[in-house]
């Protein structure tokens, strides 16, 4: 049959208007992106008069290389719907005639289900013996839809955390909280196809493709695979971690500002690992697929977090005494750690609703779940109750925000002395951007009970004792495997691998931290000593405090203010250390050290001014995230008697002006100014750049290069940019040099539509 003799005369899939009722207009206005569990129609011409009680007007919809109506991968259906189909079919499409069709002019309303696979749908019709290719779409999950797993009722929260390309990412420490500005830019161009592509490199494609396009209509599963495709780990995932302090081949973690660069060059290298990032890199990148793919999901910090390496929710951490070599900890604390948490129902853990909501999901390869580097969804709900034993990595993400912490003092002949077991200095100020404005929501209580309480310690017991459970379990699994060699194969162990190498880390931690006494002693040889009773309040307690605000380019000044409760004179050995500090806890370098003798009187405050000065911090510091001061007094009447009191100092950058000169239109050029004064007195900045980077601003990153700036100069640099979306938009430069790396300002820019 020609053309002409065709029964098909053309299909319209009206991508601009379906688009805007499915809410993907922002990713598209030529090609179909529909929502499931809602209609999107189309108009079929045709050469003859279409009667539905006459003719039969059969449709099918499939998705991967292998659709299967079993898998719910391939629908047959049509108008009217009397389409043989199998008996196991699922996900089965609707399509329906609409009341404005004529006889040549067919409207039809289709509708994928609210269980539909997510990703690319192929389109074909079939009337009189002729098939015609209708066209491809991509189906996306929708949360505006009731029957869908990641539906969310309140519209404010929709707009936050599924069509919202600017965010904001928390930092520094729990006493020092630094908002930075993050560019999620999931609608940018090729954001579907490279969100798509992450989904078809994951492993578990690769072994059972019609498997893995089937389960992508769950979140829960399409969470868990985004989360081990983010990393590079085990496969081609986006991005290389480096906790280290060189960045050859690649950028600091530090220089990225935004998702949409990195996912870009990701796909523009042929699916190539990025380097580099570090977990607030990680979670911000997460979560513009997450947002792309319908889902909601808000970027989530947890200052004082800890890495509990060997599962027993205790952190050991160690001091070295005077002289001796600081002894290695598996386990961690690092100043902050960041997440996502992703929006969906667990029907798999409750019937009842019980665990639905928020989920942590964490692509920081950290450990394994499951033989690969990936976590969650863990529900914040059951991390709450202590419900250690659910799916999924609910033990790690527990510790986290709950894990105890004791310090031990390794002395020269390697006995470890308890100098202090603290309950609470873990978890604090789990902070995100607040819906619809830049205040940081403190979302702490959500996660945990309130320090102190004895719900907190009724929980964490709870918790220890499933997580203790199933270790016997699995140790009695092992044993019958051991005697059965027949049964070997069957016997599952749980493989937990460090990906990161981290040392011992600290944070302040309010007075219960820095009041510390002797406990019990130990002969060296094992890393998991447990304290049989927490020591009694201390007779002297030590606090820092700031001289004034620890700028960086200038010397940093503290005191440490010592108070004896005993009714006797203390003579003391102070030992003060400063320490450049990665913020994942690893000890980068040592500063300085200083010992002094001090008397203490009873009832008097003693204070000791600490001065760490520019020149001696600025180049340890330079790929550093902390200073750690430590003060370790001993009595020297009685030597068992030790305090320890630690400082995490988070340096504030030079202040740096970022606004807008003129107004901003689409298409038009417009006009900014950046102003940064070199606070240094004795150097010379070199090696200086300004990057700037914004969705819907720049297409993609504009680096330029700044000459040097003397000691007190001031810089000044006039730039424009063109942009090329309407609305309030955020403009983030990042300013890079010898002295001072990637301090970061942003201004919003609302952009106004042109008129011609």
């Amino acid at each position: 049959m020609t053309d002409s003799e065709s029964v098909f005369k053309g299909v319209d899939l009206h991508p601009k208007n379906n688009n805007f009722l499915h809410h993907t207009s922002e990713i598209s206005v030529d090609q179909l992106i529909v929502r499931r569990g809602q209609p999107f129609k189309l108009t079929l011409n045709v050469a003859q008069p279409f009667g539905p009680k006459l003719h039969q007007l059969h449709i099918t919809a499939k998705t991967g290389e292998i659709p299967t109506e079993k898998q719910g991968t391939l629908s047959l259906f049509g108008v009217s719907d009397v389409v043989t189909r199998s008996r196991s079919a699922i996900a089965v499409w609707k399509a329906d005639l609409h009341k404005d069709s004529s006889l040549q002019t067919l409207v039809l309303n289709l509708t994928p289900p609210a269980v539909t696979p997510v990703g690319e749908w192929i389109l074909t019709v079939k009337l009189g013996g002729e098939e015609m290719l209708l066209g491809k779409l991509v189906v996306l999950y929708n949360p505006w839809c009731p029957d869908d797993w990641v539906y969310l009722k309140d519209e404010n929260e929709i707009k936050e955390y599924v069509m919202n390309e600017q965010g904001v990412i928390y930092r520094g420490s729990q006493r020092h909280i630094s908002p930075g500005a993050w560019d999620f830019g999931q609608f940018e161009d090729n954001m579907v196809e490279i969100s798509l592509l992450i989904l078809d490199l994951n492993l578990k494609h690769e072994k059972d493709p019609a498997d893995d396009v089937s389960a992508r209509c769950n979140p829960i599963y399409v969470s868990r695979v985004v989360s081990a495709m983010i990393n590079s780990q085990d496969d081609r995932g986006v991005l290389q971690g480096n906790w280290g302090t060189s960045f050859i081949g690649g950028y600091s973690p530090s220089h990225w500002s935004g998702s949409y660069p990195i996912l870009r060059r990701w796909y523009n290298i042929g699916a190539h690992p990025v380097k580099y990032g570090q977990c607030w890199v990680f979670a911000g990148v997460i979560c513009s697929v997450m947002r792309l793919l319908g889902i909601p999901c808000r970027v989530v910090t947890n200052f004082s977090s800890a890495h509990d390496n060997n599962a027993n929710l205790i952190i050991d951490e160690y001091h070295a005494d005077y002289g001796v070599a600081p002894k290695a900890s598996h386990d961690s604390i690092w100043n902050y750690h960041v997440w996502v948490e992703a929006w969906m129902r667990r029907p798999d853990l409750s019937e009842d609703g019980a665990f639905d909501g928020w989920q942590v999901v964490d692509p920081t390869p950290q450990e394994k779940s499951d033989g690969i580097f990936c976590c969650g969804p863990a529900p914040v709900k059951a991390i709450l109750k202590g419900e250690t034993d659910l799916k999924y990595d609910i033990p790690f993400v527990f510790a986290e925000v709950n894990a105890d912490c004791i310090d031990w003092l390794v002395k020269a002949d390697g006995s470890k002395l308890n100098i202090y077991s603290d309950t609470a200095r873990v978890g604090h100020n789990i902070s995100t951007k607040s819906v619809g404005s830049k205040k940081r929501l403190d979302i702490t209580d959500s996660y945990k009970y309130r320090e102190g309480t004895e719900k907190e310690r009724e929980v964490f017991d709870y918790a220890q004792s499933k997580m203790d459970d199933d270790e016997e379990k699995d140790e009695d699994e092992i044993e019958e495997g051991e005697d059965d060699d027949e049964m070997e194969d069957n016997v599952a162990v749980e493989e937990r691998d460090d990906a990161i190498s981290s040392d011992e880390e600290e944070d302040d931690e309010s007075e219960e931290e820095e009041e510390n006494e002797a406990g019990n002693e130990t002969s060296g040889g094992t890393d998991a000593e447990i304290p049989i009773c927490i020591p009694p309040p201390p007779p002297v307690t030590m606090q820092f405090e700031e001289v004034s605000p620890p700028r960086n380019g200038k010397d940093v000044r503290l005191k440490l203010l010592l108070r004896s409760e005993s009714s006797s004179v203390r003579s003391l050995s102070v030992n003060i250390s400063v320490q450049a500090m990665t913020y994942n806890g690893f000890p980068a370098a040592s500063i300085q050290t200083e010992v002094k003798d001090k008397i203490l009187l009873p009832g008097k405050d003693l204070s000791i001014r600490i001065r760490v000065p520019f020149l001696a911090y600025h180049k340890p510091m330079l790929d550093c995230d902390s200073l750690k001061v430590s003060a370790l007094v001993t009595d020297k009447e009685r030597p068992d008697n030790m305090y320890l009191a630690v400082d995490d100092v988070v340096l504030i950058d030079p202040p740096i002006s970022l606004k807008m000169t003129s107004s901003a239109k689409v298409n038009r050029a417009t006009r900014g100014e950046m102003i940064f004064m070199n606070p240094v007195v004795t150097e010379t900045l070199t090696n200086c750049t300004l990057t700037f980077s914004g969705s819907g601003l720049v297409k993609e990153e504009v680096e330029v290069k700044l000459p040097d700036i003397k000691p007190n100069n001031r810089l000044r640099v006039n730039f424009s940019f063109v942009p090329y979306k309407c609305g309030k938009r955020t403009l983030v430069a990042d300013f890079d040099c010898s002295t001072f790396r990637d301090i970061k300002a942003s201004c919003t820019v609302n952009v106004q539509p042109s008129r011609f």
